[in-house]
């Protein structure tokens, strides 16, 4: 059909769909535990490259619903660009159903309302944010690039013009020493602005990002001692807890990452998800649990 440019990482969720490169790289890629895009230098796609590889996808899989835009944050694109790139999209798959898309919450406070609900009416349907922690210190740390009160404008203004977001946090993220701190923010963030499906991750970094990580986690004489299983179940436990969206949000903890995957609807399955982490916690095992050489990003 055509090559990617490797390395290629869609969601979970995006597995059985379209991936269409938009851009190359992550405009950002500064994020302390990410090692996804290190190996590859930002840049938008030319379109008459993007095209032709939706042209080439539409002869080899005219039936294809769903399309996900690659790479890092295609949000990133100026709103005409994407709109040229949804309309193709448009033109070419009849079925359209779904495009989706990575996002930063820089992407999304720079779109206007006007741009978002444009990029809306084109299909853009579904973005992934990476909300990580809702605690200031924690994004700072790990660079981020974002601020508590940016990433809440960033969801509600999504919400807003329409979109779906799929924001994941993650737990360990900041070690032993600040996990409640971490774990109440987030979870508060979440309450203020509750996107429509969230997801826990559990730390997990490749080889080359576990030096890197610790330098930049223990900065300016801070400490960092990694969370054991049992020590992110506690965590997983507290989130939970304190997790009231004022709407319902459908929560994941399925990514490969997790010790225990857990799925239901907040607030309505918080004491079923509640129970199978105790269960868990009592044996360490049972029911969701993943071994630790099963788990992977």
């Amino acid at each position: 059909m055509f090559a990617y440019d490797m390395p290629l990482y869609r969601p979970p969720s995006e597995g059985n769909n379209l991936i269409i490169q938009a851009t190359l790289g992550c405009s950002f890629n500064r994020c302390a535990f990410c090692s996804m895009y290190r190996s590859k230098v930002y840049r938008p796609r030319p379109l008459d490259d993007v095209f032709a590889d939706i042209d080439a996808a539409a002869r080899a899989w005219p039936a294809a619903h769903r399309i996900f835009l690659a790479d890092g944050d295609a949000l990133v694109l100026p709103t005409d660009h994407l709109l040229a790139i949804l309309g193709r999209l448009m033109a070419r798959f009849p079925n359209l159903a779904r495009v989706s898309a990575y996002a930063t919450p820089a992407n999304l406070l720079k779109k206007s309302p006007e741009d978002l609900e444009r990029l809306k009416a084109a299909r853009l349907s579904l973005v992934y944010l990476g909300v990580e922690s809702g605690s200031p210190a924690v994004l700072r740390r790990i660079t981020k690039g974002a601020s508590v009160n940016g990433m809440v404008t960033s969801l509600n203004k999504a919400r807003a013009a329409g979109l779906k977001v799929s924001a994941t946090v993650i737990l360990g993220l900041a070690g032993a020493e600040g996990w409640e701190d971490h774990i109440t923010a987030t979870a508060a963030l979440i309450n203020q602005a509750p996107p429509a499906y969230l997801s826990t991750l559990q730390l997990y970094l490749e080889p080359e990002r576990h030096g890197p990580f610790l330098e930049q986690m223990t900065r300016d004489g801070a400490s960092f001692t990694f969370q054991d299983d049992a020590a992110i179940l506690a965590e997983q436990r507290l989130f939970l807890e304190h997790l009231h969206p004022p709407a319902p949000v459908i929560f994941r903890s399925n990514h490969a990452s997790n010790a225990l995957a857990l799925a239901g609807t907040l607030p309505k399955d918080r004491d079923r998800l509640l129970a199978q982490v105790t269960a868990a916690q009592a044996m360490m095992g049972g029911p969701g649990w993943r071994p630790r050489p099963l788990r992977a990003l």
